[in-house]
């Protein structure tokens, strides 16, 4: 059959070895669970093998959404236990509530209990930990290692050495790169470090005498007669060969790979939440959203007889901002201000703000006055995390000067975001300011998962009793 006619599926990779690591992930919760009865003499029941099989489907659930298995290799020892940590957190919790919902907590032993909780993360850690010392020790020992070559002297070639250099224990050995264009294009050097190892033939050469066992192609898109070329010769010897297509040419916004029916589609601008993403992102939402209402609801009070007594006004002022998908919506906040501007100019507010009251200033530098967002969030149309919205009349204005600035309402505008806590909150009075922000707001998307949500939030809360930038 020649190249060109290919009609089978393009299969999508699934890890053999990620199977096994879930695989003994669970049995580490059956363990703790048993070695805990164990220690205190409790009879094993049904009661115990149904905890644990629930125990497991929740810690393969939340695993997804802290991403455990998706970044251990390029993460840290510590991050990933933190990963591990809080996935667990959250399968605990859950557990929890189910036994108060079914009132099954009393058939437990709460010591076992105890220990379990404890003992689990702890177990999976230090499986953790082994698979990747073990791993590492034989990569190390060249066992299990694949001689590579990258082809194409440019930037995204770099960046895939450096990937490559990074995670010694993936055990892949870098022979060099391949390029048939001229001497001075094929010698350059990128970051210091990027020479051209031989051309084309020499590829063909090295091929088939065995000195590689794959091939990563990285030249750029307009480049497909000289790739065709290529992966035909390259047919011609047992290397195995993989293309990496530069979609960085774009600025992607939480690309992702996907097939239809066996046609390869890459996604350029997308929502990070997709049926399973978006009921987790809005559950947590509700959760979080009615825990702290139920904390704050007699502050607010509070802070609305501040309000009535010193200045004249509503105590609440509403604005129309941009929501997801570009649509109106009225946000919520306690009112700071001798005014309640919601036209088609409005000035931001500035340090030493006149319009701002007393009391309104120290609502504004506490975040008080945010407060009662927290009911937007119950209603929808706002996220706890989030880009924060601005008012109608300054998008209408930003998206003409910034490029890509309607993207971050690919999400629902939220009371704290990435930008907030990187030190872009109050005053933009600069485009560059703005730019900061929006770029931030974008990372936000690109990198969405629940554990960067939890750890906003968190860093708000420092952020916000250190009283920053607010006015």
């Amino acid at each position: 059959m020649p190249l060109e006619d290919h009609n089978g599926l393009i299969r999508p990779h699934h890890s053999k070895l990620l199977g096994l690591v879930r695989l003994l992930d669970s049995f580490a919760v059956f363990l703790a669970l048993w070695l805990a009865t164990l220690s205190y003499d409790i009879p094993w029941s049904h009661d115990y093998t149904r905890l644990g099989l629930i125990a497991i489907l929740l810690f393969t659930f939340f695993s997804e959404y802290f991403e455990v298995y998706a970044t251990w290799r390029a993460a840290p020892l510590y991050k990933e236990a933190l990963r591990i940590i809080f996935t667990w957190g959250f399968s605990v919790a859950a557990l929890l509530f189910l036994g108060f919902v079914l009132k099954e907590t009393s058939d437990y032993s709460r010591v076992v209990l105890s220990i379990w909780i404890l003992a689990s993360p702890a177990i999976i850690i230090l499986l953790h930990t082994f698979r990747r010392e073990f791993l590492g020790l034989l990569r190390s020992n060249r066992f299990n290692t694949r001689r590579i070559a990258i082809v194409g002297c440019n930037e995204l070639g770099d960046r895939l050495e450096a990937t490559v250099q990074k995670m010694p224990w993936l055990g892949y050995n870098f022979v060099g790169y391949y390029d048939d264009r001229n001497n001075r294009r094929c010698n350059q050097k990128l970051a210091g470090k990027l020479v051209c190892h031989g051309s084309f033939d020499d590829l063909y050469t090295d091929a088939k005498n065995g000195k590689l066992d794959a091939v990563y192609i990285t030249l750029p898109l307009n480049a497909e007669e000289r790739i065709r070329t290529l992966v035909r010769k390259l047919a011609n010897t047992t290397i195995s060969v993989y293309f990496i297509p530069n979609l960085f040419v774009f600025d992607l916004l939480h690309a992702r790979w996907d097939t239809l029916h066996g046609l390869p589609v890459v996604s350029i601008f997308e929502t990070p939440f997709f049926i399973v993403d978006g009921w987790v992102k809005r559950m947590t939402d509700l959760i979080l959203s009615l825990i702290i209402i139920t904390l704050i609801i007699l502050p607010m009070l509070f802070i609305a007889i501040g309000i009535k007594l010193s200045s004249p006004g509503a105590v609440i002022f509403k604005q129309r901002r941009y929501g997801m998908h570009g649509e109106s919506i009225e946000i919520w906040k306690f009112r700071s201000m001798r005014v309640c501007e919601d036209g088609d100019t409005i000035k931001q507010a500035t340090r030493n703000d006149p319009r701002t009251t007393r009391f309104g200033a120290f609502l504004r530098r506490t975040s008080l006055d945010e407060l009662p967002q927290f009911f937007n969030v119950l209603q929808g149309t706002m996220s706890i995390v989030g880009p924060r919205p601005h008012a109608i009349a300054h998008n209408e204005f930003y998206r003409e000067q910034i490029p890509g600035y309607m993207l971050r309402h690919k999400v629902k505008p939220g009371i704290t975001g990435l930008a907030q806590i990187n030190g872009f909150r109050g005053e933009t009075e600069t485009i560059d300011k703005m730019e900061g922000r929006i770029r931030l707001d974008l990372d936000y998307i690109r990198q969405w998962s629940l554990w960067l949500d939890m750890v906003i939030i968190l860093k708000t809360i420092i952020y916000v009793l250190r009283g920053k930038i607010a006015y």
